[in-house]
């Protein structure tokens, strides 16, 4: 008797406290804020806390109201509700650039048939931030003389894989991404890239360039540039002190001038692999330098490691001719506090012996955790 008793007296509880709980849900949908007109209504969320469904909670609560859709987008792009600034045309065989709404900040064009950029394409749109044209066809011939530097709020422009001959010009100064990797540009004219102070980013990579002289020391805030890829012979002579990241894969470059990497003090990654560097082209201390975290020279010609500084981490130099391993490359003073930051070096495909090894190696690396010889 006293089990059903308090099961009873249970009952009775849960049902006062649920009839409570929906009063207070009423009062919160009846005064809750009736200001947000374009969200679900607040029977919505009501009815389904009290099981009921959506389509049945609006047979006798009022009707939803839904954002009216922008009418306003080419009808062979998409533009969804849910970016509203974006409007997305490509990898859908275009032979154009349909007209841009004004309210659009970036542009999805990629991999098409474009063959140009037309002046005044994107005069309804001067607002744009983002202009993605890479995987087409367009040539310098078709862009228009002034059609992006019109576009003062422009930050990103991806040209790349088309068929340019060189870099567009003029470009606006809001620029800090700029992509022309792919292209066939054999130079680089020394005011392509005047006024491009806000420049952070620079792929050239996978073109026809044979020299780029001293056209690149104008971009100074330039943190990141590709050059791998090209014909070059030798380094650019002059870049900005600015390169955190630097990328010279796959050109034909042997010689370092003495000290040259010493101009950069932020620079932290330099890839070198797949040139024709030789002992006799890399001075002394060409690597010896504190900023360098990862330093890339394999596939070259080196018969010997060359001395690097004891603050890099990584370093590749597998697939050159050298013969020995050579302690003092890594360490000059060896002891409690003075030992090479090393995590992984690759030495495989080379010429090196195990019993060539010097037993101080490990000492000297004593942080490494991956050594491949």
């Amino acid at each position: 008797m006293r089990h059903l008793s308090w099961s009873k007296a249970n009952r009775s509880f849960n049902a006062k406290f649920r009839m409570k709980l929906t009063h207070m849900l009423v009062f919160a949908a009846l005064f809750g804020g009736g200001a947000c007109q374009y969200t679900y209504g607040y029977f919505n969320w009501l009815s389904r806390i009290m099981g009921y469904s959506r389509s049945y909670s609006n047979r006798y609560f009022e009707a939803e109201l839904e954002p009216p859709l922008p009418t306003d987008c080419p009808a062979e792009c998409t533009c969804p509700r849910i970016f509203p600034k974006a409007m997305y045309c490509d990898t859908r065989r275009f032979k154009y650039i349909p007209k841009v709404p004004a309210r659009m900040k970036y542009v999805y064009l990629q991999n098409n048939q474009i063959d140009g950029v037309p002046e005044g394409v994107f005069d309804n749109a001067t607002n744009l931030v983002w202009v993605v044209l890479h995987g087409n066809k367009i040539s310098n011939e078709k862009i228009g003389t002034n059609v992006f530097s019109k576009l003062t709020n422009l930050e990103r422009v991806y040209l790349d894989h088309n068929n340019l001959s060189t870099i567009p010009f003029p470009l606006p100064k809001s620029l800090r991404e700029l992509r022309v990797a792919g292209n066939m540009i054999s130079k680089v004219p020394p005011n392509a890239l005047e006024g491009l102070d806000n420049l952070t980013m620079l792929l050239l990579n996978d073109n026809q360039l044979e020299d780029i002289g001293g056209s690149l020391k104008v971009l100074k805030s330039l943190s990141f540039l590709d050059l791998s890829n090209n014909h070059l012979k030798k380094l650019p002579d002059v870049l900005p002190n600015s390169l955190h990241q630097l990328y010279l894969d796959f050109n034909h470059i042997s010689v370092i001038p003495n000290e040259y990497f010493k101009q950069f003090p932020k620079l932290q990654y330099a890839r070198m692999s797949n040139n024709e560097l030789t002992d006799n082209g890399i001075p002394l201390n060409t690597f010896n330098v504190s900023s360098l975290i990862e330093l890339d020279l394999s596939h070259n010609k080196l018969q010997k490691i060359p001395p690097v500084n004891e603050n890099l981490e990584n370093l590749y130099l597998h697939a050159n001719k050298i013969k020995e391993f050579t302690v003092d490359s890594f360490c000059k003073t060896m002891g409690w506090m003075s030992f090479s930051k090393i995590q992984v070096i690759r030495l495989d495909g080379n010429s090196i012996r195990q019993d060539n090894i010097p037993p101080e190696m490990h000492q000297c690396l004593r942080r490494a955790r991956i050594i491949n010889i």
